[in-house]
Formats: structure tokens, sequence, C-alpha cells
């Protein structure tokens, strides 16, 4: 190889080198996933999104066997604790996570699976009236949203969730919802599978399976930011 090309190579070497560093550095300390235009941003944008995701494909290559991973999520990249982790991690917080009732995780795993819907359609599904608690609440956490309104008596609001939803259960998109397998209109539709997600992501749902009385449904207080620095999260498109 002539020797220009070796120079040429090395100073390449050197520039990708510089390039993930920059994006390790950012990418630690910041405490929401960053979006592809935000991390274009360190370079000026004179790095192309190719190149962008070909960089951030080798830094999360190399923390492969670390105790944290590079995970995309629906608002962008972070580093966050493998799931292995968190009984460790626990201990370093004497806080319990919150839990969030079974009226909670039905009413969002309606929501998830079945959107845009009205809280008359999820009244529909479960047999029971949703509390305005519920909505509020879920609203206020950045979990759901309307997105618009129903051509009918009353014009209903259209629900949704969010990309904050995404970013806390650890998914890019809602295609990695868990498939229902035929579980259909049935009111715990989908409240296992989120339970599940959820607790990979030290959220806490109480048992979906327990009796509850539907009648006097009071879910407790959720907050409104989540307790974990790592799940802060933003709703920055990708």
């Amino acid at each position: 190889m002539p020797p220009g090309d070796a120079a040429e190579d090395y100073h390449d070497d050197m520039k990708t080198l510089d390039a993930k560093r920059v994006l390790e550095a950012a990418l630690i300390c910041s405490s929401q996933p960053m979006s592809l235009r935000e991390l274009a941003a360190l370079f000026a944008d004179e790095i192309g999104t190719d190149t962008l995701r070909d960089l951030l494909d080798e830094l999360g290559r190399e923390y492969a066997e670390k105790g944290v991973a590079l995970v995309q999520l629906a608002s962008g990249w972070r580093f966050q604790s493998r799931p292995e982790m968190a009984g460790y991690l626990a201990r370093l917080s004497p806080e319990r996570p919150p839990r969030y009732s079974r009226a909670v995780l039905e009413t969002l795993a309606i929501i998830a699976y079945r959107q845009p819907v009205t809280r008359g359609d999820i009244e529909d599904i479960r047999g029971v009236a949703v509390a305005s608690t519920i909505v509020k609440q879920l609203e206020d956490r950045g979990w759901i949203e309307a997105i618009g309104y129903r051509e009918a008596p009353g014009r209903p609001a259209l629900l949704a969730t969010t990309r904050q939803l995404l970013d806390d259960l650890g998914l890019q998109s809602l295609d990695q919802l868990p498939t229902l397998d035929g579980a259909g209109d049935a009111p715990g539709a989908g409240s296992d599978a989120l339970a599940a997600l959820a607790a990979q992501s030290s959220l806490s749902f109480a048992d979906a399976t327990a009796d509850a009385d539907p009648a006097s449904e009071t879910p407790p207080d959720l907050p409104a930011t989540p307790s974990d620095p790592a799940l802060e999260t933003s709703h920055e498109p990708i």
C-alpha cells in the first residue's frame, strides 16, 4: 500500500474514533434519548445520517458485554442498564418503584392495542366506567394524549399512546408490542404483556389477574416524571 494511502486510512480511523468518543460522551451525559438530529448537531451536521448510524452500531457492539447497553428507542438513542442489573441497582435506592393498579394497566393496554379509542370504547371493552382520574393520570405521566375527536355526539376525544410510553417500555415502535394471540376484546387483553415489558423497565404494575372491585377502582397517584433518571424521555422526533 502506498504511504499516502496508509496515512489517509490512519487519519480516517482517528476521525472515526474521535466521533465515537463524542457520541459516547454525549449519550452518557444526556438524561434523555438523543435523536439523530441532535447527534448530528454535535458535528455541525458534517457527518451524514448513514455514517451516524454506522458509528452508533459500532458503539453498541463495543458495549455488548457490559452492564449497560446502547439502545434505540422511539425518541432516539440512550445508554441504559441491562435488565439483569436491576436487582443490584435497586439496592442503591431504598424507595420502591411506584406500582400501578389493574385499572390503570387495563386502560393503558386497551389504548395501546386498540388506538385510537375514546373513553366510551374503553368502557365498552372493560365493562365498567373509566374514572376520570385514570385518564388524567396517564396523560400527566405522558403516556397517552388526545390526537383528535370522533365525529359523534359530544365529539369524544380519541386517545393514543405517546413516544414517551414507548421509551419507558424500551420500544422503538408499536409494532414491537407483544402479540395478543387472539385475546380479542377481553378486558385484560394485553395487560400481562404490558406488565412484563414494564417490569423490564423498572415500572411496576399490580397483578393484572388479581381480583378487583371495578366499581370502586381508585388508581394510585402516578408520578408526573419517571422515578429513575434513566427513564426520562423526550418527544423529539428522530
